[in-house]
Parts: C-alpha cells; sequence; structure tokens
C-alpha cells in the first residue's frame, strides 16, 4: 500500500479560516511582508516551524493534571529528569523555558571574545547567542553539501578534516566547545551519521575540546540513521539515540521540537564544575533548578512526549509524510535540498527563481507569493536569515508534528506547483526596517520591480 496513514486518531479539532486573496494582500502589506508579523488567524497552514506548534497527545494532557508546581523540588521535575537521565547518561539536566535559553545559557558560561565554536551548521539562534558574547560561529558542513542536488544519505554529516584544521589554525584554547546539529536544520534538515559523531569525538577528545549536540531533533536523527546505516538496522530509535548521547560531553535541547511540547528546553552536561556555573546563571535567569522558567505540567508533559517521540511507527510515519511532501514537489520540477529532510522540505530558491538575485532575497520573495497565492506560511533561511553567512537561498517548509492531515499535505503540494507555474513573475524585495540581531523575526520589506531581461 502506498497510502500514508497517521498513526494516531483526532479526538480534539481547531478550525481553519480561509482568506480571500485580497485580504492577503492586505495582510502582507500591513505586516512588511515579514510572515513572522502576520496573525495566526490570518494562516491557512502554518509551515513556518515546527517548534512548539505539536499536537500533544492524551497521554501528554493526562500527565499534566500531575504538575507538581511546588517552587523548589517539585516531583514533576525527579520524573523529567529520570526520562532525560535514562536516554542520553548525562549526569545533570538543566530544564530552560526553551532551547535558546539553554544556549545562552552554555554560551555565557563557555564563551568569550576572540572565541570560536564549530559547527556543521549553526542555525539561528546559536549563532545569535555566540555572536552576542564576542565569539565567533563557523559553519563545517562537508563540501558536498553546497550541491543541495546531491543524494548522500548523511549529508547534515560535519566536515571533520575542516575541523581538524580549524583548531589547528585557532589553537584548542580558543575553541570552547564544538558543536553538532542533529539533525542538521540550516542544511536541509539532513542527518548526522552516528560514524561521523564518533570521528569527531576522536578528534575533540584528542585535543581536550568538549563536544556538545544541538539535540532537538535526536529522535527523527536517529531514525534516518537505523535506514540507512545497515551496521544499526537491528538497534531500536531509542538504542540509537543512547549511542549518539554517549559520544557527546554534553547537549542543548529544545522540547518544543522532538518531544512534542509546547514549550521547554534542556542543558545537560557530564562536569561537575560547568553545571555549578550554568545553575547559577539558570537561577538568575530563568528560576530555580528544578523548575528552570517552566510549570510542572511543562516538565510532565515533557517527559511523556520524550517517551513517545522514539515510538517507531511514528517516526516511519513522520519521515514518510515528509518525504511525500519532498518527491511530488521535486519530481514536478521544484528544486528543493536533496534528499528531503526530516522535520521539513527546503526548496532551493536560488535555483527556482535565478531572475532574483540573493541581494533581493530570492526565498522571502517565494515566502511572500506562496502566502498570497495559498495562504501557507513558511520561512526564508538565506540571506535575510543568516546574511553575508547564508550558504544557500531556502524556503523551508517546517512541518508540525501531529497536527496535519495528508489532505493539508496534498494542498501544499498543489499550492506549491501552481506558484511554480508563474516563478518568472515573482519580484524581489529590499529591507527597510531590520533590528542588530535575528532581523528576520522582525524585519520590514518592500517588494521591488522585476529585474530588466
Amino acid at each position: 500500500m502506498q497510502t500514508i496513514i497517521e498513526p494516531f486518531r483526532i479526538k480534539s479539532v481547531e478550525p481553519l479560516r480561509h482568506t480571500s486573496r485580497e485580504e492577503r494582500e492586505r495582510i502582507l502589506h500591513d505586516a512588511g511582508f515579514n510572515l513572522f508579523l502576520i496573525p495566526a488567524r490570518d494562516i491557512l497552514i502554518d509551515l513556518l516551524t515546527d517548534s512548539g506548534t505539536s499536537a500533544m497527545s492524551t497521554e501528554q494532557w493526562a500527565a499534566m493534571m500531575r504538575g507538581d508546581e511546588s517552587y523548589a523540588g517539585g516531583e514533576s521535575f525527579f520524573r523529567l529528569q529520570r526520562v532525560v537521565q535514562d536516554l542520553t547518561g548525562f549526569r545533570h539536566v538543566i530544564p530552560t523555558h526553551q532551547g535558546r535559553a539553554a544556549e545562552h545559557i552554555l554560551f555565557t558560561v563557555l564563551c568569550r571574545p576572540g572565541h570560536v565554536v564549530p559547527n556543521n551548521t549553526h542555525f539561528d539562534t546559536t549563532r545569535a547567542n555566540i555572536e552576542f558574547m564576542g565569539a565567533r560561529a563557523v559553519d563545517l558542513p562537508l563540501p558536498e553539501a553546497a550541491d543541495t542536488q546531491l543524494y548522500l544519505d548523511f549529508k547534515g554529516n560535519m566536515d571533520v578534516a575542516a575541523l581538524e584544521e580549524l583548531i589547528q589554525r585557532e589553537g584548542a584554547t580558543n575553541i570552547p566547545l564544538v558543536m553538532v546539529t542533529v539533525t542538521n536544520n540550516s542544511g536541509g534538515g539532513q542527518p548526522v551519521s552516528l560514524d561521523n559523531l564518533a570521528a569527531v569525538k576522536a578528534v575533540t577528545a584528542r585535543h581536550g575540546i568538549p563536544l556538545y549536540l544541538d539535540a532537538c531533533r535526536f529522535a527523527e536523527n536517529a531514525w534516518f540513521i537505523r535506514l540507512r546505516d545497515p551496521k544499526c538496522a537491528h538497534l531500536s530509535p531509542k538504542q540509537i539515540a543512547q549511542r549518539m548521547f554517549a559520544l557527546a560531553d554534553g547537549c542543548t535541547f529544545s522540547a518544543k521540537k522532538d518531544a512534542f511540547a509546547n514549550i521547554g528546553g534542556l542543558l545537560c552536561t557530564n562536569d561537575d564544575r560547568l553545571a555549578t556555573l550554568e545553575t547559577n546563571l539558570l537561577i538568575l535567569t530563568e528560576g530555580f533548578p528544578t523548575y528552570g522558567g517552566l510549570a510542572g505540567r511543562d516538565l510532565e508533559a515533557i517527559a511523556v512526549g520524550l517517551e513517545e517521540i522514539l515510538d517507531p511507527d511514528y517516526l516511519q510515519y513522520r519521515i514518510a509524510s515528509t518525504g511525500y511532501l519532498g518527491r511530488h514537489i521535486a519530481d514536478a520540477g521544484v528544486p528543493i535540498v536533496e534528499p528531503p529532510g526530516g522535520h521539513a522540505i527546503y526548496i532551493d530558491c536560488a535555483r527556482m527563481l535565478p531572475h532574483i538575485p540573493r541581494e533581493r532575497f530570492p526565498a522571502q520573495a517565494l515566502a511572500v507569493e506562496l502566502y498570497r497565492h495559498a495562504g501557507i506560511r513558511s520561512v526564508e533561511i538565506g540571506s535575510v536569515m543568516f546574511g553575508k553567512s547564508a550558504r544557500h537561498e531556502l524556503l523551508r517548509l517546517a512541518i508540525p508534528r501531529r497536527v496535519y492531515t495528508q489532505s493539508h499535505i496534498d494542498y501544499v503540494v498543489e499550492s506549491i506547483l501552481e506558484v511554480n507555474q508563474k516563478r518568472d513573475q515573482i519580484r524581489g524585495f529590499e529591507i527597510t526596517e531590520e533590528p542588530p540581531y535575528l532581523r528576520h523575526f522582525s524585519a520590514r520589506f518592500r517588494p521591488l520591480s522585476p529585474v530588466p531581461t
């Protein structure tokens, strides 16, 4: 059978509101053509992010009812701690209100001006938190990842030779940590292999540099390893995840991704001294160490979600559903980052819209046109988000977990193909307002006339 069946039943529904094209034109103008600034009520299909947008299960909702809201020492924290330690093996589990808070604490403690932090590819908040501390974020993807059309099983891997060269050039004392993002979000949602993690660990261990995972999509990465690494085909997703974490010295984690939670994050480490420093900063900025800026009910939801996410039936459906979207638009001529990723499909807008130069933001232009045409919200991952650091001009279609059905995905496919038919008419943009950091969240744009041919 070819039909993809969601491995869950729907018990509660939320209405969607259709808007007219005329309404969407006005909405875009009022939002400065920035889809982050559009009210959610005016979105039909929201693929802006998979962060915090998942549907929680009956077990998660039930667990929330036992949330212990004690300020200190709440039992909900200890339940979460047991789940996280069983999964990751890390001694210290520090809760935060979301992943970027964990990043901020980690980099505040470890980074100084002049430091360099390598990653397979930093995502937006990771890079911003590093640069806010005066350090430099360096991306070390595989050279082959520059070709969006090339098919590699583990295209999200870090370039180990480039890492070794960077350490030799900068000096190990100037590199407070090495980070690997799983899956590689900015690199097209591509997985990282266990062999690559082991090779990176060998380099960092030899130089005395801690290795951290940005582990917010660890379960999807584990499933790709199970599918594509014959040595791991007999292992469960949890066993593979445990092997991934065993290679690291710590991790940051957004529970808003692979924990089915609407809020929350974690900072984990095996280093007692670092844990003390991080906990002190946590108390200053987030809250007491047994709640970390979260309600007890949130801790309960995360604990259950971390177990549910590793269900093979769910992961098989998740990757198949994402791949369905990717293959249907790619086979019809829309260039995507190949192969399809785990949580999202990435359209290569430099290829799709060659008439729009990167300084006119082709991915932002496509995001605007897709909303204008069909009410679908997506997100630019290119020169708006990363400026001169952008390696590609991508439009990300991030799929929330357990939210949309197959008919919703079919609607997205149809809409993208319709927009693709008139791609030559799409025009670029210029920025009229922008903040100093993370400009894509609040920048405003002005449409430009088409480039003369």
